[in-house]
């Protein structure tokens, strides 16, 4: 389970603020990425939190309920949205939404401790833990908060978009989107340089 022992060595280094760093739907052929920054006291513990990717839905909803409603911890969470990911690819998407997550703490951030590897030029001190939401209580909070983000705006996009699905997969690439994109072309919230979007060769004002 996530603990906070990396945390406590940054602290130990006089570094207070630390914030963790993780994101949602970079696989995804529809809908944005999100991006979460989120900065815990010191020897904070919630019950039963983990990578969101091993959580159930409803327990991902409870615990973001319970990080959101704590005064002490505080977090954002960003996006990019589809536009800019076809723009400037998923992975430098991908890495300005979690810069925006920071930013938005409005806060002086000391060090981020970021899901996965160095981020290059981010603006802010930080380490690259692979797999780290499931070893920093930080990072496992900020997957939590990202995942659950984009879920409910997914959800969203499903009232306006009905014809995908999206409240059930999340814009992956599951056999009943596939099925969807071949029957009705992309919609605007798809991304048009992903595979196998881009296969289509449809107009993306969709249905």
């Amino acid at each position: 389970m996530p603990n906070l022992l990396l945390e406590k060595a940054l602290r130990a280094r006089g570094l207070m603020m630390i914030a963790g760093v993780d994101e949602a739907g970079r696989g995804p052929l529809a809908g944005p990425v999100a991006a979460a920054a989120v900065i815990v006291p010191e020897r904070w513990r919630c019950k039963g939190l983990d990578d969101s990717k091993k959580l159930a839905p409803a327990t991902r909803e409870s615990l973001y309920q319970r990080i959101s409603g704590d005064a002490k911890v505080k977090w954002c969470v960003a996006y990019a949205d589809v536009e800019e990911i076809d723009r400037i690819n998923i992975l430098r998407a991908t890495h300005q939404a979690m810069a925006r997550a920071v930013r938005g703490l409005a806060m002086e951030v000391h060090h981020c401790l970021i899901d996965g590897l160095r981020v290059p030029e981010f603006p802010w001190a930080h380490d690259g833990v692979v797999r780290g939401d499931g070893i920093s209580v930080s990072i496992a909070a900020a997957s939590v908060m990202a995942k659950v983000s984009r879920d409910r705006l997914m959800c969203e996009m499903a009232q306006e978009f009905p014809h995908y699905g999206f409240d059930r997969h999340m814009g992956y690439g599951t056999p009943q989107h596939l099925e969807a994109l071949r029957y009705h072309g992309p919609c605007r919230i798809h991304r048009r340089s992903f595979q196998p979007v881009a296969q289509l060769a449809l107009p993306l004002d969709g249905v």
